[in-house]
């Protein structure tokens, strides 16, 4: 039997595993309601995070002393350069796919290779300035603001323990996947991007801007993906980033879309299942080391079932967008 102590160290990490995945999820969520598929996720995740790693060692280096460090400069500055790097790679992927019409798959699979890639040479740079003998970057002091918890979590026993004790990107990324839930099921901007997303000649029709809906939707899908890569290297990894950190989050983000059926609100419930099922294996004793990567295949294998699910079940609201991943040419409505 576990103990108490175990069951709430393990909601814990499943949480925090969770964070990641939510917003990648989320962000991709909201890019295949308008048409795009887009498998560059995993890469902008990498991008996203790998840009407030330089713009958190830029400011940190700047500092005489990293004790005067302000807290609102350590925040701001990351955020803001991961959303400049997140919104460049969606640019890309929009620019190719969009105006250019390429092959959506394709273009994808490559932002990913050349999202690893940026990471891992702009993270290997770093590690070269600072000299380090390990082959990583450890921003703590940037981290500290990150991973700041509520002041009275620690007050409120095991609930503050399961619902209070992570940082604020934690609950920002629930904020996100609510205000998308709502924004895709209540408002007219969120009826006109699901139109686009099942018939966009049919929406081009009635006066919706396609390439307009399917470049905003995309670029901030973008971004809320490069959240995800913050989040994991600023509180998860406690502001320590190492080439090849990220492993195969980015791929459990976009499995987590179709477990979620689409829908942002239930990949919150998602992601805590996933970071549970992800990390499950640290929590069973006795395992080998081949029994525990058949354990790290659990996330995959729930999402396969439910995808089994949803199609025996052919219900119109769980399916994906009717147009996804094709490209729409006007000229042929």
């Amino acid at each position: 039997m576990f103990s108490s102590t175990v069951v709430i160290t393990f909601l814990q990490r499943a949480v925090m595993q969770g964070v990641p995945l939510l917003y990648g999820s989320t962000g991709e969520i909201l890019t295949e309601k308008s048409g795009n598929l887009n498998l560059g996720i995993p890469g902008i995740m990498y991008i996203g995070g790998i840009s407030g790693v330089i713009g958190a060692f830029l400011y940190e280096n700047s500092l005489t002393n990293k004790a005067d460090a302000n807290a609102f400069l350590s925040i701001f500055i990351p955020i803001l350069c991961t959303i400049i790097g997140s919104l460049l790679a969606g640019l890309i992927y929009c620019f190719l796919t969009v105006t250019l019409r390429a092959n959506q798959n394709v273009t994808g699979l490559a932002l990913t290779t050349f999202g690893v890639g940026f990471g891992n040479f702009f993270g290997a740079s770093l590690v070269k300035l600072t000299k380090s003998e390990v082959p990583s970057v450890a921003l703590t002091t940037t981290s500290s603001f990150f991973t700041k918890k509520l002041p009275f979590a620690a007050t409120t026993g095991w609930f503050g323990k399961i619902f209070l004790s992570y940082g604020f990107l934690a609950y920002f990324a629930i904020i996100v996947a609510l205000v998308c839930a709502y924004f895709l099921k209540k408002t007219r901007g969120g009826l006109h991007l699901r139109a686009v997303g099942e018939n966009p000649a049919t929406a081009d029709a009635a006066g919706i801007n396609v390439n307009r809906s399917k470049y905003l939707a995309t670029c901030i899908g973008s971004i809320i993906a490069g959240f995800g890569g913050l989040y994991y290297v600023m509180d998860y990894a406690n502001g320590v980033w190492s080439n090849e950190g990220f492993g195969d989050r980015g791929w459990l983000a976009i499995a987590l879309v179709i477990f979620a059926i689409w829908r942002p609100n239930m990949g919150i419930l998602g992601s805590i299942v996933f970071g549970g099922l992800y990390i499950v294996y640290l929590f069973l004793p006795g395992l080998t080391l081949r029994s525990q990567e058949l354990f790290k295949m659990l996330p995959y294998v729930v999402t396969i079932i439910v995808l089994i699910a949803v199609s025996v079940r052919k219900k119109k609201e769980d399916q994906p967008p009717a147009s996804l991943g094709l490209s729409y040419f006007r000229e042929d409505r």
